[in-house]
């Protein structure tokens, strides 16, 4: 196999050959098709999130074809397509995970973060973490649903069922999630980084009410509002545009911090909600409305050896929709 390897934090990804894994009890080998670039693996990359496996193979949102099963898999046969998301193993026996919480497991390992990933040619995923794609037939436009249109999808969950939503960031999540907004008759508010005339544009012709910059005022009252940039100063700035008894939910697993801001604007029963990881009925669910909304995703594709500069664009704001590398 290939694989563009993480050794240490800031470091850019190297090019090495290894021997293909065997998977064992439980576990199956996917051929990657496609794995798309997540602000997560930025985050990891920069070292922003802390004790990540090294070395390591980046990438959490791969789609391919399982190749080789262990033992101990009932459930899915060699050449089917599957996708392989962010979270890769819960223990199913703690608190969290008896509560139908698994997304808050005491002890998960994540894809790409704390096992590898998807920058590579093949992959090992739990089976039971694994999602068949069947009525999914093109990988590079499938890949970013396994964490841009998965998390997007809980975050907007926790948002509610308001008819006004803004989105904080209208990068691969926020371009899936107005479509599906769309589809179930909402209106969307799109605010962008100051001047990024390319992702209002975006916005605009998937159907968003409006679109400007995140330091503009709001044009109306939101009953939600999700942040996607990992930016903390956007908390305070949603909550001043967030009608009474609203929520801001904060969609990534990275922000910088909250500024202090007044009691005020969270009086009257406005609430701020983080998002933490998915569950696999997350999955299921989603996969079912994406494909009734037959959300189509907006993709720039690079080969695996590219994999940095499909970081640095990503860093630098320089695409909308999603990077996705192919082997």
């Amino acid at each position: 196999m290939q694989a563009m390897v993480l050794h240490a934090a800031r470091v850019p990804l190297t090019l090495e050959s290894r021997p293909d894994p065997l998977p064992a009890a439980g576990q199956i080998r996917v051929r990657i098709e496609a794995c798309a670039v997540c602000r997560t693996d930025l985050h990891v990359v920069d070292g922003e999130l802390p004790n990540p496996k090294l070395p390591l193979i980046p990438g959490h949102e791969i789609v391919g074809i399982v190749d080789a099963i262990g033992n101990d898999v009932p459930t899915i046969e060699a050449g089917v397509r599957v996708g392989v998301p962010w979270l890769g193993y819960t223990c199913g026996l703690c608190e969290y995970c008896l509560a139908g919480r698994e997304n808050l497991c005491d002890s998960p390992q994540f894809t790409g973060y704390t096992r590898d990933g998807g920058f590579a040619t093949c992959v090992l995923a739990d089976a039971g973490y694994a999602f068949p794609l069947k009525d999914f037939h093109d990988p590079v436009a499938t890949a970013p649903l396994l964490c841009a249109g998965l998390i997007g999808w809980r975050s907007l969950r926790m948002a509610g069922d308001g008819n006004k939503v803004g989105f904080y960031g209208f990068g691969a999540a926020a371009h899936i999630l107005a479509q599906i907004c769309r589809w179930q008759g909402r209106e969307i508010y799109a605010f962008t980084r100051s001047g990024d005339s390319k992702a209002q544009a975006l916005a605009r012709a998937l159907g968003a009410t409006w679109a400007g910059s995140s330091d503009e005022t709001a044009p109306v009252l939101l009953d939600a509002a999700i942040i996607f940039a990992p930016d903390g100063r956007l908390v305070p700035h949603a909550l001043k545009y967030v009608r009474k008894g609203g929520t801001v939910v904060c969609g990534g697993i990275h922000m910088s911090d909250i500024p202090q801001f007044p009691y005020r604007l969270m009086w009257e029963e406005r609430k701020i909600q983080s998002v933490a990881n998915l569950t696999r009925a997350d999955a299921a669910e989603f996969f079912e409305v994406a494909r009734k909304a037959r959300v189509r995703t907006t993709t720039h594709v690079y080969p695996l050896v590219r994999a940095n500069d499909a970081l640095n664009d990503l860093r630098a704001g320089e695409f909308e929709g999603a990077a996705v590398l192919v082997p």
